[in-house]
């Protein structure tokens, strides 16, 4: 059974940063792909970074710069490393994960794409 346990939110500054993480479990898969989303309060759910299993990655234009996405196969834990925070960031932040060899570009930060999500850790900037 898959498990995906996300941490290290809170509430920062703007210009702060923080680290989330996304500790998995029963997840064994060779082709996949990883990716963290974002909901914020009255808003849809959207994507923020993606990675594989080959450490390919991308982001939404709008962390473009700022966040950084990572995983340590050893650890089996993914991580968001986010610097600069803005306030239009403070959102639950959530990982997901899906057991394919291949999406498309236009699809690896779609919400319906993902098999496997954690519960989220909230992210709160305040200026």
């Amino acid at each position: 059974q898959v498990q995906l346990v996300e941490s290290g939110g809170g509430s920062v500054q703007a210009g702060g940063s923080l680290r989330l993480s996304c500790a998995t479990s029963g997840f064994t898969f060779s082709h996949y792909y990883m990716a963290w989303f974002r909901q914020a309060t009255g808003k849809e759910r959207e994507g923020v970074a993606h990675i594989d299993e080959l450490d390919s990655h991308g982001y939404a234009d709008f962390v473009k710069g700022r966040f950084t996405i990572s995983q340590d196969n050893v650890k089996h834990t993914l991580y968001l490393q986010m610097d600069n925070l803005k306030p239009e960031d403070s959102a639950m932040y959530y990982c997901a994960a899906v057991d394919v060899r291949w999406l498309e570009a236009a699809d690896r930060l779609s919400e319906s794409k993902y098999l496997y999500w954690g519960r989220g850790t909230q992210v709160s900037v305040s200026t």
